[in-house]
């Protein structure tokens, strides 16, 4: 009997230790980037745990900076124009995927999967000579249009595995009282499919929001580049100097927000992800 307890407790206590860590190694960064971000001048360079003192020179600084205040905005429309595009074609497409009997089903499914597996760089090439094809560098349209050809596929992945476990019985009726595919869909689906639509909503902005690579190669001026580019050109007084502080906060201030949307849709975000995980 004491050899059990003694399991249990040796147990318990190597899961804690292990969830402890994990947390460390995750919140940690984040951490001390707000510690970095109320240091300034020598102070930078100084190695402490914990903020001694509140100095918003730095937060002032980025505020202060026109092009970062407009590259905020910018990806503000980006991230939710990408997010309504993705999940306006999700939808449908998950419907057509999930509910509708047709053959070779199973192969544009695994079609949607490989598609999301292709890296960036793989497609950045061709990519852009479509993006100059329509006139779109420069412009956040270019960044909207690459931004949804990646988000689509997880998103339309996910909202299938969600719409095969809806009840049959649910569309069953809506077609006996007479309602169409898109009724059913609108009136009868989506109504049942927020915890999914919450996880792919909040994923593909999270993707949006953070993406780097096609922000770089298709935007060229200050007033179209998202956060990313404009965090990573952030310069100091000269050449030689690399402004730890305001890249600090200006790290802080883009992710606070992806932080609290998490915080918030957390439990949709589980039970939309673990939706196709059990079939009913």
């Amino acid at each position: 009997m004491n050899r059990k307890l003694l399991k249990k407790i040796a147990a318990k206590t190597g899961f804690a230790l292990l969830l402890a860590g994990i947390l460390l190694f995750t919140v940690f960064p984040f951490y001390y980037a707000i510690v970095t971000s109320f240091k300034s001048g020598s102070e930078l360079f100084d190695v402490t745990w914990w903020v001694s003192s509140f100095d918003f020179s730095n937060y002032l600084s980025v505020i202060g900076d026109g092009s970062f205040v407009g590259s905020i905005w910018n990806s503000v429309l980006v991230s939710f124009a990408t997010v309504i595009i993705a999940m306006a074609f999700g939808l449908t497409a998950a419907y057509a995927l999930g509910r509708v009997q047709f053959r070779g089903r199973s192969a544009v499914l695994m079609i949607v999967l490989g598609v999301s597996m292709f890296p960036q760089v793989a497609v950045l090439s061709g990519l852009f000579e479509v993006i100059r094809a329509l006139d779109l560098y420069n412009n956040p349209l270019a960044l909207i249009f690459s931004y949804t050809i990646f988000t689509l596929p997880f998103t339309v992945w996910i909202l299938t595995t969600f719409m095969r476990q809806l009840p049959k019985e649910l569309e069953e009726a809506a077609i006996v009282d007479g309602a169409s595919p898109m009724t059913t869909l609108f009136k009868v689906f989506i109504p049942l499919m927020w915890p999914a639509m919450a996880t792919t909503g909040l994923l593909a902005f999270i993707a949006a929001w953070n993406e780097f690579l096609f922000a770089l190669t298709f935007t060229l001026t200050d007033d179209q580049r998202t956060v990313p580019v404009a965090i990573a050109l952030l310069t100091g007084g000269s050449q030689y100097e690399l402004p730890w502080g305001n890249l600090m906060a200006a790290s802080v201030i883009v992710t606070v927000p992806l932080v609290l949307l998490v915080l918030i849709f957390q439990r949709r975000i589980v039970s939309g992800l673990t939706a196709g995980a059990v079939k009913g």
